[in-house]
């Protein structure tokens, strides 16, 4: 006896009509589109059933960070046109020119004055390389000695601006050299011109580290300033 009730749209049929009758069937699924990368943010379907199903990090988009190159005088700090200002701040230290020569002091750098230093060394050697060395040695701890005096006589300043007017002051030395060269032969004329450019680079370092505190204690900075240009020349002149 069979039995096939009827609900609706679905029909009920026994274990034995079941086994007559061959059943198949497909079962269509839905037509999901998945827009991955900059659509997925125009399918709001296709977000929101990725993110329901944890997938939502196949959403995200990592931005590559472009590194920025900069110049290798930028990484190395060395601004040209400073270094230039400088130069003519001390080559040319009257307070008429316009100049502010306080830069000097205040924003000292290391790169300009070891450029002044090692080109006066290239002077001086004269084929002799060991005057390189010696000639820096005698910059960093000359610079100490009036650094130390300029502390002690109550001076505001650092080893690092000392140091830099002193690299910098070198320049008038460089300048009288080639001078020199030419007049050596006459001993009166390359007296003069010696005490004039040792004067002059003293001069350009003691205006400028030799300020108001000091009051009525400058030359006890100024003379060891003097003394260390004039080291300075008896090395390229061999005096």
């Amino acid at each position: 006896m069979q039995f096939s009730p009827t609900n609706g749209d679905f029909t009920f049929v026994s274990s034995t009509e079941a086994e007559a009758l061959e059943l198949s069937g497909t079962i269509d699924a839905p037509d999901v589109k998945l827009n991955l990368g900059s659509d997925a943010g125009k399918d709001p379907y296709a977000t929101t059933f990725l993110r329901q199903r944890g997938y939502g990090w196949l959403l995200e988009i990592e931005e590559e960070e472009s590194e920025d190159t900069k110049p290798l005088l930028e990484e190395l700090d060395i601004d040209l046109k400073d270094i230039f200002y400088k130069v003519r701040c001390v080559l040319m230290p009257m307070p008429s020119l316009g100049f502010n020569r306080q830069v000097v002091r205040d924003n000292p750098d290391f790169w300009g004055p070891l450029a002044v230093v090692l080109l006066f060394s290239m002077i001086s050697i004269y084929g002799q390389f060991r005057v390189v060395s010696w000639i820096i040695t005698i910059w960093i701890f000359g610079s100490l000695t009036v650094f130390i005096l300029a502390r002690v006589l109550g001076g505001e300043v650092s080893y690092g601006q000392v140091l830099g007017v002193i690299g910098y002051s070198l320049l008038p030395l460089i300048v009288i050299s080639p001078l020199l060269l030419v007049i050596g032969s006459f001993d009166v004329f390359a007296t003069v011109i010696k005490l004039f450019g040792v004067f002059w680079a003293a001069y350009s370092a003691a205006s400028l580290l030799v300020g108001d505190e000091f009051k009525t204690k400058k030359p006890l900075l100024i003379y060891p300033i003097f003394l260390l240009y004039i080291y300075f020349l008896s090395l390229y002149t061999g005096v």
